[in-house]
């Protein structure tokens, strides 16, 4: 199946390691042209040497109100055009909602949920008829997970809140979609897995929850992004894709 991203640019934030690396190397490996940023040179510098010529880096942070643009400038300046992107920041502290601080609230906010908002729309306002954007949200979104308080206030809003985008930015031919990341190998769930004190027993704990009965690789969610953003997804808009293993309960 020709999925149509030949030659077609993306910009995936949060993208040298885990679910956003694996997104860009399966656009690139269906002919698509990526430019990746984290707020480490060294990680980006890495990432890019992974992926070849179809790949340049930026390091930028989210919580900088110019970043969005930064990177909307970087794939026009590089590749000449922008089809796309995928917006991901990584996982809030750990805690109850109610342990978390005010300042822990606000810092949370600023990164999570602001910076996402920020640079969806900054996005969209340069994207054209066929373009995509999918955000890389949570499980948390439909149902708490224990222990992450911050997780599970802030992700049911974007969802929310991309919903909204999604039928404002629709008329123009621009498309908003929500990915929910289960339990995917990942360095922030095999921090979560150490934080346990027996990363072993919870990661099999994890798998024994999911009813495919294993934990997911990233390159399983990176198939799945870069099909949402490609023009083989044309009609789907302004909703959630669990990519969880079937772990989600709700319909």
């Amino acid at each position: 199946m020709d999925l149509g991203l030949a030659d077609r640019v993306f910009v995936l934030t949060g993208a040298s390691r885990g679910l956003g690396l694996a997104t860009a190397r399966a656009l690139v490996a269906d002919g698509a042209k990526v430019v990746i940023s984290s707020r480490s040179q060294e990680a980006v510098d890495a990432a890019v040497a992974t992926l070849g010529d179809g790949a340049a880096g930026v390091v930028a942070d989210l919580t900088e109100p110019g970043t969005p643009e930064l990177l909307v400038r970087a794939a026009r300046e590089r590749f000449g055009r922008l089809d796309g992107a995928l917006i991901s920041v990584g996982g809030p502290a750990r805690g109850t909602a109610a342990e978390m601080t005010d300042d822990q609230w606000r810092a949370a906010f600023e990164t999570v949920f602001l910076g996402t908002v920020r640079a969806a729309r900054t996005v969209a306002a340069a994207l054209t008829e066929g373009g995509a954007i999918a955000l890389v949200l949570s499980t948390s979104a439909r149902t708490p997970i224990a222990g992450l308080g911050l997780s599970n206030g802030l992700r049911p809003g974007l969802a929310g809140a991309a919903k909204d985008m999604a039928d404002q930015y629709a008329p123009r031919g621009v498309r908003v979609v929500s990915l929910l990341p289960g339990r995917i190998m990942t360095d922030r769930n095999r921090e979560l897995f150490d934080a346990t004190g027996n990363a072993e027993a919870a990661a099999a704990e994890a798998a024994a929850a999911v009813p495919l009965g294993r934990l997911g690789e990233p390159e399983e969610f990176g198939r799945v992004a870069a099909f949402v953003l490609s023009p083989a997804a044309s009609y789907l808009t302004g909703l959630t894709i669990p990519v969880d293993g079937g772990a989600l309960r709700t319909l």
